[in-house]
């Protein structure tokens, strides 16, 4: 393993937490928000799940452009742009919901806002490996997570609820969900204001380079042909593709199965119920498995906590069979079995999350870590992108099932991976 650089003279609660509920609203409004509101505005399952799917593929390839972000510029520069740029994004969307064509113009502002979205994650998680030492990058994985979370929280949770509430004062689903648009705008903009004044500037935060274009191309070939050459590159690609096979499916046809009525399959809740279903319950579960996952690793290290987290990731997607084949009203029963799979879920993209920081180790850290994250938006994207028309030709009970039968390639590809002994653990003092 490589020396980690001096910290930043900042403490890292005055930066990860922010940053990284900066890094979550975007990702969540182009994922998950973007679906609930197109299930309310009339569109199909078919059309939001294979559509939607596309909006991953800039962080798919975002690895193509990751190596100028460590090129040119500092981390600090590209968090702070783009994070108003992404203000402006959301801006956009409120103004274009309201539009006669408002699937293909919000869709579009959508991936002018997921590339920006896409460059920040680049910025944010090279920023957090300069910054942090390795057993402080394994204790704060949890903090990452857990502000991320409450991103999805204030996003799919309370804005949803909000969205809902003004659908019914306004008596237009279009007007409340341009104002809840407005609001976020008006959120990422308090979080640039924050981060222009308030984000460390590390000394190893710095261009690697800054002018030759022969040298700049040098540069780029070499960041991906290192990460290739990288030992057992073919099973690093499978976990990566494959540890969350289900998951990228089930993620896709929650809400949709959620809003539907009864008769179709679906459990009939309204926006503001699943937004405390699913936004708020599930995301404090999913929450504190991440924050549950963290600490233990931080004590025994990945290699001791894989296996757990393999089974504790991939098992709770039964509760999703359960809901839909017995369909129960009690909103507290919906409730407790989406909190049951989201904990199991942010427990199990721990290991997820680590392997990825263990597999980008080196002197292109950003860049490789970069090139990790697009295969992990690949791994979702492909089977999201299906999983919608999956879900109309066989409706949501044998879709659960299929998603069920879909877990066995995350085992087989933790199986063959190889973990340092104690990596992730914290160092004894």
């Amino acid at each position: 393993m490589t020396d980690r650089p001096a910290a930043a003279s900042r403490s890292p609660w005055s930066w990860v937490p922010s940053l990284y509920f900066a890094q979550g609203i975007p990702y969540v409004v182009v994922m998950s928000i973007s679906v609930i509101m197109y299930k309310k505005m009339g569109i199909s399952n078919t059309d939001i799940a294979l559509y939607t799917s596309w909006l991953y593929l800039p962080w798919v390839v975002k690895p193509l452009w990751s190596p100028f972000v460590d090129m040119f510029q500092t981390k600090r520069f590209w968090i702070v742009t783009l994070q108003l740029l992404i203000a402006l994004s959301l801006s956009a969307v409120a103004f274009t919901i309201p539009s006669a064509g408002f699937f293909q113009v919000t869709l579009a502002v959508f991936w002018l806002m997921a590339f920006a979205s896409a460059t920040h994650d680049i910025a944010a998680d090279g920023f957090y490996m300069l910054g942090l030492e390795q057993h402080q990058q394994a204790a704060f994985v949890g903090v990452r997570s857990t502000f991320y979370r409450i991103a999805m929280i204030t996003g799919q949770g309370l804005l949803v609820v909000l969205a809902g509430s003004l659908e019914t004062s306004t008596g237009s689903i279009a007007t409340g969900w341009s104002w809840t648009f407005f609001v976020l705008s008006g959120l990422f903009a308090v979080l640039f204001a924050y981060h222009t004044a308030m984000l460390p500037r590390p000394a190893a935060d710095r261009a690697v380079l800054s002018s030759g274009s022969s040298s700049v191309l040098t540069e780029f070939f070499n960041t991906f042909a290192t990460f290739f050459r990288k030992k057992e590159i073919g099973v690093i690609l499978a976990f990566l593709l494959l540890y969350r096979f289900a998951e990228a499916q089930l993620v896709k046809l929650v809400t949709p199965f959620l809003l539907d009525p009864r008769e179709a399959g679906g459990l009939g809740l309204t926006t503001q119920e699943v937004g405390i279903a699913y936004g708020t319950v599930g995301v404090i579960a999913l929450t504190l498995g991440g924050l549950l996952g963290g600490y233990v690793i931080s004590k025994r290290g990945l290699r001791y906590w894989l296996w757990p987290m393999v089974f504790i990731i991939h098992l709770p997607d039964a509760a999703f069979v359960f809901l839909s084949w017995l369909q129960p009203e009690n909103f507290f029963v919906i409730s407790a079995a989406v909190a049951v799979e989201q904990f199991g879920y942010g427990f199990g993209f721990t290991a997820y999350m680590l392997y990825m920081i263990l597999v980008s180790d080196g002197e292109h850290k950003t860049a490789h870590y970069a090139i990790c994250t697009g295969f992990m938006a690949l791994g979702m994207m492909l089977p999201g992108m299906f999983s919608g028309w999956l879900e109309d030709q066989i409706g949501y009970r044998n879709f659960f099932l299929w998603v069920m039968l879909s877990t066995i390639p995350g085992f087989i590809v933790a199986a063959l991976v190889t973990v340092p002994e104690g990596f992730g653990k914290k160092k004894e003092q």
